[in-house]
């Protein structure tokens, strides 16, 4: 038998195993180095090996793929627990991230690796000052100093922990508590660029869009967060309140297009009620109460919605014109022609808004003349007989003769008493009175000064009344002493 043909089969099947075996053994070591290049390169202690690892580190940080930096770090700690480069970063990495207790482990770790590593002791300072900060923010931000929260987060926490997510969003609750909507929707922009699905951002963003009174964004807003995560209680009572809100206004609309104003009123004093602070919703909603209550002749009630709406926003040109109306119906007619003159001012083109200051300064001029109708005793629809009547009393009770003792108050009702008929006695004048026409035009002036029933100087003046005083006086039947037939004299 040829031995060397007997010794190949069983020499291939060894080398077949041998190369089987190498195979699986570099197929692990290649699987161990690209597992972990982190560990090999982090325990080598090589500068250059290093330098590439805090460089892998810092390209994470940029993406602020922070929990990746982490990673690698923890990696090269375990790999060598002597790296106290390894430390600082993570040590860094945890401040900028305001995980404040992990970070204080971490900077203490590389003291003791190097107590004399100055970085380390100085980002430890800062961050107990940022700690610090971020405590008597949210002490402030609870008493209500919004201002000055503001200003820890802004120029303390965010400025030694710039990717504090905590402080981050307090920011934007302050921001919308000090009514920057604008600002508040900037901020939640860059948290919600890097977490789309950041469901308190998606909330504070919502309402920053509600009190903006865009209300159709602020709902999407509130809809997505409760597809994430459909028991939220916040986004739930924000969404639906939202909801009750429209709702309500809705109903107000209806019933003030049906002309049902009593229950339009009820439901805008519903709606305003539901949130307070919705300055930018509730500013219409005041206006539309004010002008149902200008319909319904409720003057005092629309004047205090109007002011409501202009101290929401002054420059609110219908609110100025219904609060000169509401002034009107409560008769302050200086206050209703200083409204209507602002209103004109800001629109002079306007036609309807000089109509109704041409109406309020017509209503201030006659407030300042005299009420002949009142020195009479009588109301504007008194008939001719009535005023003929009153003027005859009073002009009895009052006449100088029958009051020595008081003459020269006397005197001073005579004679408005007289300027009064003067005017009401005669249907001319009495009709251009009551259209309010300047009583100077009528030679009357004012307060009746220039009428005066005694004249001047000792002047005569007679007054006629047809048929004398009823029942005579004084034993004189038909007149005064002096007087003859249908009427008297008196002299002074």
């Amino acid at each position: 038998m040829d031995i060397g043909k007997l010794w190949w089969p069983v020499d291939g099947v060894a080398w077949k195993g041998l190369a089987y075996t190498v195979f699986i053994l570099h197929f692990v070591f290649v699987c161990q180095l690209l597992l972990l290049q982190p560990l090999v390169s982090a325990y080598d202690g090589k500068a250059g090996n290093v330098a590439e690892l805090l460089e892998k580190v810092e390209r994470s940080v940029k993406v602020k793929r922070y929990s990746e930096a982490i990673d690698d770090l923890n990696a090269a700690i375990e790999a060598d627990p002597t790296l106290s480069e390894a430390y600082f970063r993570k040590a860094s990495i945890l401040r900028q991230l305001c995980r404040y207790e992990e970070s204080e482990k971490s900077y203490k770790k590389v003291l003791e690796l190097k107590p004399r590593h100055s970085t380390a002791d100085k980002e430890l300072s800062q961050l107990h000052q940022a700690q610090s900060a971020l405590d008597t923010a949210f002490t402030l931000f609870d008493s209500g100093d919004y201002k000055k929260s503001l200003e820890f987060v802004d120029k303390v926490v965010l400025v030694f922990s710039p990717a504090c997510s905590k402080a981050k969003l307090l920011k934007v609750r302050l921001l919308l508590a000090l009514r920057d909507y604008s600002a508040a929707i900037s901020e939640t922009g860059f948290i919600l660029k890097e977490d789309e699905n950041n469901l308190e951002a998606l909330l504070l963003r919502g309402r920053a869009y509600y009190y903006l009174a865009d209300h159709d964004v602020a709902s999407k807003h509130y809809q997505k967060g409760l597809r994430l995560d459909p028991e939220h209680s916040e986004l739930k009572k924000a969404y639906f309140g939202l909801k009750n809100l429209l709702k309500k206004t809705k109903s107000v609309e209806d019933n003030a297009n049906k002309g049902k104003l009593r229950v339009a009123v009820e439901d805008y004093k519903a709606a305003l009620a539901l949130d307070p602070n919705h300055l930018a919703y509730n500013v219409n909603l005041h206006l539309g109460l004010c002008k149902v209550l200008v319909k319904l002749g409720r003057g005092k009630d629309a004047l205090n919605s109007c002011t409501e709406a202009l101290n929401i926003d002054g420059e609110l040109l219908e609110a100025l014109v219904q609060r000169g109306e509401a002034r009107l119906l409560i008769e302050d007619w200086e206050g209703a022609v200083q409204d209507l003159r602002s209103a004109a001012e800001k629109s002079p083109q306007d036609m309807n808004i000089r109509e109704a200051l041409a109406r309020a300064e017509k209503a201030l001029k006659m407030s300042k003349r005299q009420d002949w109708y009142k020195i009479l005793g009588l109301s504007k629809s008194a008939s001719a007989a009535e005023i003929k009547r009153a003027y005859k009393k009073l002009a009895l009770q009052w006449h100088p003769d029958k009051n020595v003792d008081n003459r020269e108050e006397a005197e001073a009702k005579f004679r408005d008493i007289a300027a009064a008929y003067e005017v009401l006695g005669d249907d001319e004048k009495r009709a251009r009175y009551d259209r309010g026409e300047d009583l100077e035009e009528m030679g009357m002036g004012g307060g009746g000064g220039g009428f005066n029933p005694f004249g001047g100087g000792g002047q005569q003046f007679t007054f006629h009344f047809d048929g004398g005083f009823p029942g005579g006086f004084g034993g004189f039947d038909g007149g005064f002493p002096g007087g003859g037939g249908g009427g008297f004299q008196f002299h002074f």
